[in-house]
């Protein structure tokens, strides 16, 4: 990543945030002066203001501190050439406010003083928000969306299986998996025992049909289960409420799962237009899922990182090694960003399945006694590098090509696949 010095700017400005209003803190480069003011957070106050730093300070860029790395703020300002945006995380900001207020006081205009104060002592240390092309940071969204949509669905379906078992518990044996449209379609029009025990055979195998389920021996064995179930309870008291419950769930579900599939969709779309997509296809069980994730966890910009060991820190996969006095310890790196490590640790463990070398790996962690997640974790930067190689060269990951490198430097890996 580029490294900005503090000479580079004509001005530091700090943002504190807020959904009505941004508080400014302005201070000229080489001066003692600080100004403050108060702008509009509606795109045309932020259109003014940005244009109004422009014509009072046109020689130099313009450093822009906040406590944000994405939202409607960075991206009113991100299209400004002229503005470097860092962001500074908030308990950083928090912990430094501690430090010198000991009453704890927040005050939005001393805040965004702060955030100067920061970037004046430690820009050296600050990231700066370096936008990715617009195909990028689209297919970097869809992405993130959707795996919260999938969560949403996770957690929508756990409720609609214990609404199911407190009244209805069969269609759950009779569908094997519910985040489908079969499934949800079957309750919307049987949404109790009793209404489908009244259906008639045909009308029952219409509707397996409809939905592309052309198995006649499932389909015959499920309108055999419906006709001879028995209903766990006959109590209106509980049957009622419930069903009416499961009809307001079953149209969440079914909004959920036709939107992930939208979602779908545009990514795929997305995905094939990017360059790099060979390089992501040719990760081990990267797949539909994980391959569009993994190109927008290092993007299209080779000049944004310098080495692994960047991106290994900034997405939380590098330990924190830590000493005081004759100890030293490691642990989790708190600040990241989550949905990029969500990725890279997700992906190492599916990548086990598929990549020899890495169950090899997993299984000789494993014989030492290290924890389940410590392995993936590990895993997990050993790929971040093994990606960024064939990322800056431009090629394709080889599972044979790699093991051979393994081979020639004699690596233990092998022998303990070898002889376990």
């Amino acid at each position: 990543m580029k490294a900005y010095d503090v000479d580079d700017f004509d001005v530091l400005i700090g943002i504190d945030w807020a959904d009505k209003k941004h508080d400014i803190c302005e201070h000229p480069n080489h001066s003692d002066d600080y100004h403050y003011c108060v702008i509009n957070s509606k795109p045309e106050g932020l259109h003014d203001w940005a244009m109004d730093l422009k014509k009072r300070y046109p020689n130099q860029k313009i450093a822009v501190a906040c406590e944000l790395k994405k939202g409607p703020l960075i991206y009113a300002l991100s299209k400004y050439d002229h503005l470097v945006l860092f962001t500074i995380n908030p308990s950083t900001v928090a912990k430094y406010r501690k430090a010198f207020t000991p009453s704890g006081a927040k005050d939005d205009p001393s805040d965004a003083f702060l955030q100067v104060e920061i970037l004046t002592l430690h820009m050296d240390k600050i990231s700066t928000i370096e936008p990715e092309s617009a195909s990028i940071r689209a297919l970097s969204q869809l992405v993130e969306y959707r795996r919260s949509l999938v969560q949403d669905s996770v957690d929508l379906s756990n409720k609609i299986t214990v609404t199911l078992k407190n009244y209805y518990p069969q269609v759950l044996e009779w569908f094997g998996e519910k985040d489908t449209m079969i499934f949800c379609d079957f309750i919307l029009k049987w949404p109790s025992l009793n209404q489908v025990k009244k259906a008639k055979k045909q009308t029952l195998l219409n509707f397996f049909s409809a939905h592309n389920s052309h198995y006649p021996e499932i389909n015959e064995a499920r309108v055999i289960k419906i006709k001879n179930a028995l209903p766990l309870t006959d109590d209106v008291g509980v049957i009622a409420p419930n069903q009416m419950l499961i009809e307001v769930l079953i149209v969440q579900f079914k909004a959920l799962l036709q939107g992930i599939e939208k979602l779908n969709s545009a990514i795929n779309t997305s995905y094939k237009a990017q360059r790099d997509k060979p390089i992501f296809d040719s990760l081990p069980g990267a797949g539909a899922k994980f391959a569009p994730r993994l190109l927008v966890a290092f993007g299209s910009d080779r000049s944004r990182y310098s080495d692994a060991s960047e991106i290994q820190k900034y997405a939380g996969i590098a330990p924190v090694i830590e000493r005081s006095g004759k100890k030293m310890w490691t642990h989790w790196r708190y600040s990241c960003p989550t949905f990029l490590r969500q990725t890279f640790v997700e992906w190492a463990g599916l990548s086990m399945r598929y990549s020899f070398w890495a169950k090899a790996y997993y299984d000789q962690q494993k014989s030492k006694g290290k924890p389940h997640n410590s392995i993936i974790r590990s895993l997990a930067f050993k790929w971040i590098r093994i990606i960024f190689r064939c990322w800056k060269t431009n090629t394709l990951y080889d599972e044979s090509t790699y093991l051979e490198a393994l081979k020639r430097r004699g690596s233990p890996l092998l022998k303990f696949a070898v002889t376990s």
